[in-house]
């Protein structure tokens, strides 16, 4: 397995703390995981501690795997857990992965935290890990996440169809949009300037 999953990567900027998934953190995660709205567009469902459970287990069991790295999201102004997040379908050869597998606590979102989690994690991909490609999907109905990763800088490159089940069993259609390494500078001044400043 790539050294990558061994490391104890620390994200932070004034808004934003990232450290790396772990269960020692399942009793915060209960003040904000279980809401019906997080998961209506992750293919799961999320409404007994069993269910945080298998959440936690298997988050833990792809970073041991190397399928992907999760992030605990921590809330700078608050001091408390916010969601998740995670680097995922990485390909070192090829240098891209897909950020994703992200939620916040119904409190957290439109607060401004998703874009500085976003601005630390593209800057260790595009500064740090010399990455050339990062992308992202949310689900076809799902315009709120769209929106936000548009927010960003990337951009929609299409719709991948049927591209996962949901938690009916149902078909799911997703948009996929990206950032290139080539693009990063331009991007970090034209959308991160704020964050890029503290």
């Amino acid at each position: 397995m790539n050294e990558f999953f061994h490391k104890n990567i620390t994200l932070e900027n004034s808004k934003a703390l990232l450290v790396p998934f772990s269960k020692e953190y399942k009793e915060t995660l209960k003040k904000v995981i279980f809401d019906e709205t997080i998961w209506r567009y992750m293919g799961m469902s999320m409404k007994t501690e069993d269910d945080l459970d298998s959440y936690i287990n298997s988050t833990l069991f792809e970073r041991a795997e190397g399928k992907s790295y999760p992030f605990i999201i921590i809330d700078k102004e608050t001091n408390t857990v916010a969601g998740s997040t995670r680097l995922g379908n990485i390909n070192f050869h090829n240098k891209r992965l897909e950020i994703g597998w992200t939620w916040y606590g119904i409190t957290f979102q439109g607060t401004g935290l998703n874009k500085a989690c976003k601005y630390e994690l593209l800057k260790y991909i595009f500064e740090e890990m010399n990455f050339n490609r990062v992308q992202f999907s949310a689900d076809i109905d799902n315009l709120k996440s769209q929106k936000a990763i548009l927010k960003l800088g990337a951009k929609q490159e299409g719709i991948f169809r049927d591209n996962y089940i949901d938690q009916t069993g149902d078909k799911r259609d997703d948009v996929y949009f990206s950032l290139i390494s080539d693009e990063w500078l331009d991007i970090k001044e034209k959308f991160f300037k704020d964050l890029a400043l503290t």
